[in-house]
């Protein structure tokens, strides 16, 4: 596909490369809704899973989606995406399952990553068991997922279709080709398949494509006054799971959010960007990922990401 120049974020080419997006991606949840039994679409609230949605719309619409949607909660959200997640879930008339990580912890499954006392800690990696508990208790065999080729370098290494073992690990060194947009859905026993559908777009695609569908997000994605501190050169959000430390001052400033993770570990950027046209063009002239300059978790070690989709992380 040929690249699109910043200058024509709005432009006839943009909107061309988008439909083939689109169309490659109704494809391949159409393909896996007939070749699976029980998939469930992971849905967040967060831009990426927005847009999942809506393209389950135009591929499922107007019959009911043929799976629920499903959100791995660690109880560190943004209030604002939380309030969304139920709603839209609600207007659209789907089921929605939430699959606590307080649930996790509370059966003695995991122990608690985070700690109030400790910079830097999260529920983040807590989510894994969780999710796959939900997997099992469900018996899904398919969870649609919003993650993107350029958001990370692990995620670079996997396929749309990625293969998880019994025990829902990933082995970058044992994919299957996907040739000619034809994907082999045969599972062994015990094995499930996470399907990222959006694979081969980019941020600044699913920003045009929110842009062309007018579709509604959780307000923290636009600028808004909010009390932040500055941490390891990243702006966290004040609450009550994030308190100033020592030698730290709380500031109010304009920010918005590219990506939405736990508040813990979830960094703003300064923005005045209030619409989406604006958004638009902050992120097309922008030359630092997402997760690079806003997720704290992927910044532990090079191997971040691709050590916790080892051991069965979305």
């Amino acid at each position: 596909m040929t690249p699109i120049d910043p200058a024509d974020v709005g432009g006839a080419a943009a909107l061309s490369k988008l439909r083939a997006l689109e169309s490659e991606a109704i494809h391949v949840m159409r393909e896996v809704a007939s070749e699976l039994e029980r998939p469930a679409l992971l849905f967040s609230g967060g831009k990426d899973s927005i847009v999942l949605l809506r393209l389950a719309e135009k591929a499922f619409r107007p019959g009911r989606f043929p799976f629920p949607l499903v959100h791995v909660d660690t109880g560190h959200n943004f209030d604002e995406v939380i309030e969304y997640r139920d709603r839209r879930a609600a207007e659209l008339g789907e089921r929605l399952i939430v699959a606590k990580v307080q649930d996790t912890i509370d059966q003695g499954r995991v122990v608690d990553g985070y700690d109030p006392s400790k910079q830097g800690t999260s529920r983040n990696q807590q989510q894994t068991q969780t999710l796959l508990d939900a997997i099992e208790e469900h018996e899904f065999d398919a969870c649609f997922g919003g993650a993107r080729r350029d958001e990370e370098r692990a995620r670079a290494k996997e396929r749309i279709m990625s293969f998880r073992d019994d025990f829902g690990g990933w082995d970058p060194k044992n994919q299957r080709p996907e040739l000619w947009n034809l994907y082999n859905g045969r599972l062994r026993q015990g094995e499930n398949v996470r399907v990222f559908p959006i694979s081969n777009w980019t941020e600044l695609d699913v920003w045009q494509y929110i842009a062309e569908e007018e579709l509604e997000l959780p307000s923290i994605y636009f600028a808004h006054e909010r009390e932040v501190l500055r941490r390891g050169g990243m702006l966290y959000a004040v609450s009550p799971f994030l308190q100033p430390q020592p030698g730290e001052t709380v500031e109010t400033l304009s920010v918005r959010y590219r990506t939405v993770g736990d508040l813990t570990i979830t960094g703003a950027v300064e923005s005045t960007a209030t619409t989406l046209d604006q958004v638009v063009t902050e992120i097309a002239a922008t030359r630092v990922t997402e997760r690079g300059e806003t997720r704290a978790d992927d910044r532990a070690s090079e191997a971040a990401m691709e050590d916790r989709k080892a051991q069965g992380y979305f």
